[in-house]
């Protein structure tokens, strides 16, 4: 080889070497921010359960597992729905809650690990049963009750928010492979 002269096969090498593992940590990435929109109750809603089912609520977000970025859906009819700090949510009344909504079909957040507390707003529905507590696991958390089967009903898939910029990355990978 002539003085002076780089040789182009090595960094051809790293430059594919690179591009793959990008191509494989956004790959990652887009699995990592699925995330689901829950309806609560399933089928029933959010509704005043029946006579001695006060605890419906609670029974169904314990068979569910809720990370950072799920929703779920309150569909109800003449009703409403409020987050509230732990108090309110024992003593069923809120006069300053810190989420409220009553349009009938409201889909909340779950924006933050930890415990969120949902009761009704309307006088009586609450002490009836229509409240709920939700626990939220960071991404990538597992439960301790691993082994009980994923949520099934009213799962949906919800795209990325940067769905974009991942596919962008994607595709500048898949070019770095072929021409590089």
């Amino acid at each position: 080889m002539a003085p002076g002269f780089i040789t182009i096969t090595p960094l051809r090498k790293h430059c594919s070497s690179l591009a793959l593992i990008v191509l494989i940590l956004a790959v990652m990435r887009l699995r990592a921010v699925k995330c689901v929109e829950l309806d609560v109750g399933g089928p029933y809603g959010w509704a005043t359960p029946p006579a001695k089912n006060d605890q419906m609520y609670n029974d169904w977000a314990s068979k569910n597992r809720f990370q950072v970025n799920d929703t779920l859906r309150f569909t109800y009819k003449k009703d409403s729905v409020m987050t509230v700090a732990e108090e309110e949510y024992e003593r069923c009344r809120s006069s300053h809650p810190v989420f409220f909504s009553n349009n009938g079909d409201t889909v909340f957040m779950l924006d933050r690990p930890g415990l969120f507390y949902f009761i009704s707003g309307v006088s009586g529905h609450c002490q009836r049963g229509l409240k709920m507590v939700v626990k939220v696991l960071e991404h990538g958390s597992s439960p301790q009750a691993a082994a009980d089967p994923p949520p099934t009903s009213g799962a949906v898939f919800v795209a990325p928010a940067n769905i974009a910029k991942t596919v962008f990355v994607l595709l500048s990978s898949l070019w770095g492979l072929i021409f590089v």
